[in-house]
C-alpha cells in the first residue's frame, strides 16, 4: 500500500533572500569602514541565508530595510517585485547594544591602526559579543513573525546598525 503525501514542500531554496536594499534616502558620508561592513554584510547575506516570512509559501525574496519613526521595516517582496508582506519593529530594546556597538567598533578600528595584536583580540572579543546580542535579540523580535538563523540574523543586525548612521 502506498502512503499519500501532501502537498509538496517548496525546497529550502525558496526560503532566502535573494536581494537587499537599504533605504539610503537620510544616509550621511560612512566611513571606509563602515561602507565595507555594509558591503560584507550584504555579499555574505545573499551568499547563504535562512529566511521564512511566517505562513509563507515561499520566496526566494527581495528584502527592503528600512528605519521610520524609530521602527525597522522590513518590506518583503518576492523576486517579482509583488509584496509578500511587512514587519515592523520597535528599535528602542536595540538602542543600548546598537550605541555599545558603534562604540566598540570606534575602538576596534582606532585600535588596529596602533595597537598590540592582544588588546585587539580583546576589543574584537567584545566587539562579536555585542554583534551575538543584537543578533540573538532581532531572531527573538522576530520570533513569530521571520524564522532566521544565527547567521541570517548576524548580517541583517549589521545592516541595521549601518542604518542608524544618519544626517
Amino acid at each position: 500500500m502506498r502512503a499519500m503525501s501532501g502537498p509538496a514542500e517548496p525546497p529550502k531554496s525558496a526560503y532566502r533572500i535573494v536581494d537587499v536594499q537599504l533605504d539610503e534616502t537620510a544616509v550621511v558620508r560612512r566611513s571606509q569602514d563602515i561602507e565595507h561592513e555594509r558591503k560584507v554584510a550584504i555579499f555574505d547575506l545573499l551568499e547563504d541565508n535562512h529566511f521564512v516570512p511566517q505562513g509563507s509559501p515561499g520566496g526566494p525574496y527581495v528584502l527592503h530595510l528600512a528605519i521610520e519613526e524609530n521602527r525597522l521595516v522590513l518590506d518583503i517582496r518576492l523576486e517579482d517585485g509583488s509584496e509578500h508582506g511587512r514587519v515592523m519593529l520597535s528599535l528602542t530594546p536595540f538602542r543600548r547594544i546598537v550605541k555599545d556597538y558603534f562604540l566598540i567598533c570606534e575602538s576596534y578600528y582606532e585600535a588596529i591602526k596602533t595597537a598590540s595584536l592582544s588588546q585587539i583580540e580583546a576589543i574584537d572579543m567584545g566587539r562579536r559579543g555585542l554583534h551575538n546580542e543584537g543578533s540573538e535579540l532581532l531572531r527573538e523580535r522576530l520570533a513569530g513573525k521571520i524564522e532566521l538563523d544565527l547567521d541570517t540574523a548576524r548580517r541583517l543586525f549589521t545592516l541595521i546598525c549601518v542604518l542608524h548612521i544618519r544626517s
